[in-house]
């Protein structure tokens, strides 16, 4: 197990941070992509105690040729590729009325092409090791809202693109599933409780609790909560789950 080589994008901080550290506990090398230098070195120092070698990339996925480079040199240094955690993709939290087209395109790309690029890029080596690929999506994909346009459409459109890719990996011996996280507390998150505090005149902490009475969840999610779901995904024992939506969202989502 301890030689197998997973790579994890938006490893910086939040959910792909926390899930590069879940990993070094299960992988040789963990492959760490993100646009800062700064925080990647963080996490890298964090996997390295966790028991793994890290490999920083600082790229910006929005570049086309961003994910066949680091595929390319995961593989040149390593000889192969297990597993690939698309995590990366702040997607523009904006009325559908007010978004341009700048910021569609920039939330496909960053989210949705990204993990695309990626996942063709790795086919071929996660062939060889009959390795997994997890997507990030959102449970905004079954419940989209107008004033968060580009997430839900962008989330629903990684269901169908990983949809996709599991039905070329069963023949391929390739394991594709999504991991639908609800509301975990990261920064992110955190920003758009203090818009939600400011629409409806509260402190941010009665803004807080407010939010979680209203989506009926009983605690927030923390990164670690869908680092573990990666991680899962992950395990020889999981491979047969393949085509699969996991919401990992304390029962917010209210759908059979």
């Amino acid at each position: 197990m301890m030689d197998r080589v997973a790579i994890v994008t938006g490893a910086s901080r939040g959910i792909g941070r926390a899930t590069a550290i879940r990993l070094a506990r299960d992988f040789g090398v963990v492959a760490l992509v993100a646009r800062t230098q700064e925080t990647l070195a963080g996490t890298a120092d964090a996997v390295r105690a966790a028991g793994a070698v890290p490999l920083i990339f600082a790229r910006d996925l929005r570049e086309p040729g961003a994910a066949a480079a680091i595929v390319a040199a995961t593989r040149d240094s390593f000889g192969r590729i297990d597993a690939l955690a698309c995590i990366a993709g702040a997607v523009p939290q904006v009325d559908m009325f007010a978004l341009t087209d700048e910021q569609w395109d920039d939330g496909f790309a960053l989210k949705f092409h990204s993990a695309r690029r990626l996942t063709i890029a790795a086919w071929d080596a996660l062939k060889s090791s009959r390795g997994s690929v997890a997507i990030t999506s959102g449970t905004s994909a079954y419940t989209p809202k107008a004033s968060l346009a580009a997430v839900g459409t962008i989330n629903a459109a990684i269901l169908a693109l990983a949809k996709a890719f599991a039905d070329r990996g069963v023949k391929d011996g390739v394991q594709v599933n999504t991991v639908l996280p609800g509301s975990v507390m990261t920064d992110r998150r955190r920003t758009m409780l203090q818009g939600y505090a400011d629409t409806h005149g509260l402190p941010l902490d009665a803004a807080i609790e407010r939010f979680a009475a209203e989506v009926g969840i009983a605690r927030y999610g923390q990164p670690e909560d869908i680092a573990n779901a990666f991680a899962f995904l992950f395990t020889p024992d999981s491979h047969w789950i393949t085509g699969t939506t996991l919401r990992v969202d304390g029962g917010e989502t209210k759908l059979l």
